[in-house]
């Protein structure tokens, strides 16, 4: 393939018509769309296979050289530290998204960029850099950049720019894992404090507060907001549905924005809630009680609803009124 001699699908691509027989036809024909497979599944194969057999040098954590092996030993873990879960259905999640937008992105002029290998080899320095110091993290980083500009050679800079999102996702691979306790901690204090004052000033319920310990001054019930339970996980959740539903509904930047930064009141609201229910059913009707509700499958999956009602509401408040609805102009 030469670089330096800009070929286009266009034509091939505005006189395609999508066959409507079945998914496998769909399927073969974006195949046949895309330009300058061989190329780019060849490089991605040596991109992958450098990080696999040169991707971690942390060999006290996880006995394997393979980046790839590290990530998916995160992904699993369990305990309190199995806060990464989401890794596993990414790139789930980023293909379904690319196949949602395979007709705008399949419509572009697709061609050979060379530029692209200067991304390429900033990725290629990010993973030396986190090799050398073993920083995996840094190394995650890199390979997910080092795929975007593969895609950026092989397809040009309109592909890079169409497909920002989804690969904007891939941020949600990098672990936390014990740097999640300088996100954790603070939550913790916030959520036990807002529920203090919710009973305390609000409904008028004595609930004391000692750091993140809560209870009543007759002692018939404690609870303790610990790590696993302080929300990191509806926050990352929270964090990930907004971004999603914000790339995919709006194209203003700050409109997205918007859509990202609600995400974490509305990620503390709802675990408040969760919260709130224990302490409720631990004030009325003791500490058994509000064990059951921490422990219920139910009520742990209660603080998304006022997280996605939310996000709907900021979503229908944000979207703008169509052209044929806007008030004329006072001329």
């Amino acid at each position: 393939m030469s670089l330096e001699q800009p070929e286009t699908n266009t034509m091939n691509q505005t006189t395609a018509v999508i066959p409507a027989e079945g998914l496998a036809d769909e399927i073969r024909w974006a195949w046949r769309q895309l330009p300058d497979k061989g190329f780019f599944f060849s490089l991605l194969a040596a991109w992958l296979a450098l990080f696999h057999f040169l991707g971690n040098s942390t060999f006290g954590y996880v006995d394997t050289p393979s980046l790839l092996g590290w990530m998916y030993n995160a992904y699993s873990m369990s305990g309190l530290e199995g806060d990464d879960g989401q890794g596993l259905i990414i790139p789930f999640l980023v293909v379904g998204l690319f196949w949602w937008k395979r007709k705008e992105l399949l419509a572009l002029p697709l061609r050979g960029w060379w530029p692209g290998l200067l991304l390429v080899a900033a990725a290629l320095i990010l993973h030396i850099l986190g090799y050398l110091v073993q920083q995996p993290r840094l190394s995650i980083v890199a390979l997910f950049a080092g795929i975007y500009g593969l895609t950026g050679l092989a397809w040009g800079p309109r592909w890079l720019r169409a497909s920002f999102f989804p690969f904007f996702l891939f941020a949600f691979m990098v672990p936390l894992g014990s740097y999640a306790a300088k996100i954790t901690f603070p939550l913790r204090i916030l959520v036990s404090w807002i529920v203090e004052h919710l009973f305390d000033d609000v409904l008028g319920i004595g609930v004391l507060r000692v750091g993140t310990q809560l209870f009543n001054s007759l002692g018939t019930y404690q609870f303790e907001v610990a790590a696993a339970c302080s929300g990191i996980r509806s926050l990352t959740s929270t964090l990930l549905a907004a971004t999603a539903f914000g790339f995919i509904v709006f194209r203003s930047p700050w409109k997205r924005a918007a859509m990202i930064v609600s995400a974490v009141p509305l990620a503390v609201i709802g675990n408040a809630l969760r919260l709130s229910l224990i302490v409720g059913a631990g004030e009325f009707f003791g500490q058994n009680v509000g064990n059951i509700v921490h422990e219920n499958t139910f009520f742990s999956l209660l603080p998304y609803v006022p997280v996605f009602l939310g996000l709907m509401y900021i979503s229908r408040w944000l979207e703008e009124p169509p052209a044929n609805q806007r008030p004329a102009a006072i001329t």
